[in-house]
């Protein structure tokens, strides 16, 4: 049985009672941070007087051990009661999980997904913007054509659309929004759920002027619904349609889904 399990994002009293229970009746504990699981497990066995397995397993998982961790899975590996915990939040959600979920069904694994605490949701509904019509972005490329390309794309998606950035970023994104969009609203939640949890609404301008580079720790990003027509993206097969050579659409794909040119040219080739 597999089981993931969203933790709290700050505030540890946001724990639902199943997550606490499924904390304890594991036998292995599959964590983003080892470390930061047998915090909170400490946490709980002093706070709530919970007592929890002595023989428990905490094994690493997280974004740059997941693929090879799964390769080497076997079904068996699941008799027992397996549990998927991240840092904070939602597994799945910007956190390794997904993969295991995918595992799981295509092995007919019996799993479950406990709801919980999520930044995305909880900035999302504090905003304001009454167009639900929602798109998750994460987090943007940190710089290059990648970066704008992206930051262009989340700008005029035609939705509510919800990043992450970093404390070291933020200031750097309210100017690339204040360049292409000076008048378009944004909502900023900062330490959601924690002692200094603090919301902030305007233009960009109006935003950095306000914050006043206070931009220490973790923040979520809602920018207000645009209208889509203001965008255009390329696909693909608008780029295959075109009279041009083989090499220069490898060259304009490789732009838009951020393939290998070498690899992409080989693919047109066979087509």
């Amino acid at each position: 049985m597999l089981s993931l399990v969203p933790t709290p994002i700050g505030n540890i009293s946001d724990i639902s009672l199943r997550a606490i229970e499924a904390l304890r009746e594991a036998d292995i504990l599959l964590c983003e941070d080892t470390r930061v699981t047998k915090k909170l497990i400490h946490i709980l066995k002093e706070r709530y007087n919970t007592s929890f397995k002595e023989d428990q397993r905490f094994i690493s998982l997280h974004s740059h051990n997941e693929k090879s961790f799964i390769e080497k899975l076997d079904i068996s590996f699941f008799d027992k009661e397996v549990v998927y915990v991240s840092d904070a939040g939602m597994p799945g959600i910007s956190d390794p999980g997904q993969a295991l979920v995918k595992y799981a069904q295509e092995n007919g694994i019996e799993y479950d997904v406990l709801p919980g605490a999520s930044a995305l949701l909880t900035a999302f509904v504090a905003s304001g913007f009454v167009e639900t019509r929602l798109l998750f972005w994460g987090f943007l490329p940190h710089k290059g054509s990648d970066r704008v390309a992206s930051l262009n794309a989340a700008l005029f998606s035609g939705f509510t659309t919800v990043l992450y950035e970093s404390p070291h970023r933020l200031k750097k994104l309210l100017l690339e929004v204040a360049k292409e969009q000076p008048k378009r609203e944004l909502f900023l939640a900062k330490e959601i759920s924690k002692k200094y949890q603090t919301y902030f609404s305007g233009t960009a301008l109006e935003l950095l002027d306000e914050i006043n580079d206070n931009f220490r720790g973790e923040w979520v990003v809602v920018i207000s619904q645009s209208e889509r027509q203001n965008y255009s993206a390329i696909s693909e097969n608008d780029i295959l349609e075109l009279d041009l050579p083989k090499k220069v659409q490898a060259k304009l794909i490789c732009k838009i889904t951020q393939e290998n040119t070498k690899s992409c040219y080989e693919r047109l080739l066979k087509l």
